[in-house]
């Protein structure tokens, strides 16, 4: 058995298409499957349903998936120990963000920690939630800082892992002003209850953290509400320009667009009960990890919020 069976495996139970797992794994179909096959002969039975599309796991696949996880995630963060044991780069810190925390929260957050003790370098990657996801399980990062809701459980709340809320923000529906100040695409005047007709919306891609929270979270809004997508990104700081220039309603995370709502480029579509608070949440890897990741994660979780510091 190989290592890259297993990242096979995990390539093709995210996505479920064997050419764009294949793509991703920077191999041809053929080889992708040979590969897949050569790991279900190994394990003795089918790992996926071929006959779904997309391809699901079949009951022995969805037993064996977070076994693959987590070889996989211990062997790359073994690999990444070694490398830096013994070096000065052993007291290196290893972060995966989303975008719009990178940007707003981290700097600060970072700062804080540092006036409370010293720390080593710091690496940041930011990128999408679900490309963080897949970094921290690779054993590539120590640590993913996200937004996060109940609603929308991430990945990473499966046993392998531990998480402290490090902080809190919201995510406000806005539109740009029309004339009057008002919302250009009022909540109010669209959807199903309102008999008007719906409304654009500025969403987030299905790999966006923030984009699982809205649709979980739709369900506890005042009322139905009808939504046309005219523009989808996993980008915040996109749709909150999009927003700015008026093509339609974006939920937005306050601490990003703060500014713009006390300049007024920005207004809110509605009022707070179509708001979502959410956590911002640091995951690490249950088992031990460096003595300065270890040092680290004691801080934060000290200085965490006494409203629900970890989450076990």
């Amino acid at each position: 058995m190989e290592l890259n069976w297993l990242e096979d495996f995990l390539a093709l139970a995210e996505c479920g298409n064997f050419s764009r797992a294949a793509e991703g794994r920077n191999l041809t179909q053929p080889a992708f499957s040979r590969r897949i096959r050569a790991l279900e002969d190994w394990t003795g039975t089918p790992l996926f349903d071929r006959s779904t599309q997309p391809v699901g796991l079949t009951e022995a696949g969805r037993r064996f998936r977070p076994f693959a996880d987590e070889t996989v995630r211990r062997l790359l963060q073994g690999r990444e120990e070694a490398r830096l044991a013994g070096g000065a780069a052993a007291t290196a810190l290893r972060f995966a963000a989303t975008h719009a925390l990178s940007l707003t929260f981290f700097p600060t957050w970072l700062s804080r920690l540092e006036g409370q003790a010293r720390l080593g370098a710091i690496h940041l990657l930011s990128d999408s939630m679900q490309a963080c996801e897949q970094v921290v399980t690779q054993g590539q990062a120590q640590f993913l800082l996200c937004h996060a809701h109940a609603a929308a459980p991430s990945r990473l709340e499966a046993g392998a892992f531990r998480s402290a809320a490090v902080g809190s923000d919201r995510l406000v529906p806005v539109s740009a002003p029309d004339e009057a100040g008002a919302p250009k695409h009022p909540l109010s005047g669209g959807g199903v209850s309102g008999g008007g007709a719906a409304l654009p919306h500025l969403a987030y891609s299905p790999e966006s953290g923030m984009g699982r929270i809205v649709t979980a979270a739709r369900g506890g809004f005042p009322t139905p509400l009808a939504l046309d997508t005219v523009f989808t990104s996993h980008l915040a700081a996109v749709l909150r320009t999009l927003a700015r220039d008026g093509r339609g309603v974006a939920w937005l995370p306050d601490s990003l667009i703060a500014e713009d709502l006390a300049q007024g480029r920005l207004v809110r579509a509605g009022g707070a009960g179509w708001e979502i608070p959410v956590e911002v949440r640091l995951y690490r890897p249950r088992a031990r990890q460096s003595p300065a990741a270890e040092a680290f994660w004691t801080l934060a979780a000290e200085q965490a919020p006494q409203h629900g510091r970890e989450r076990e």
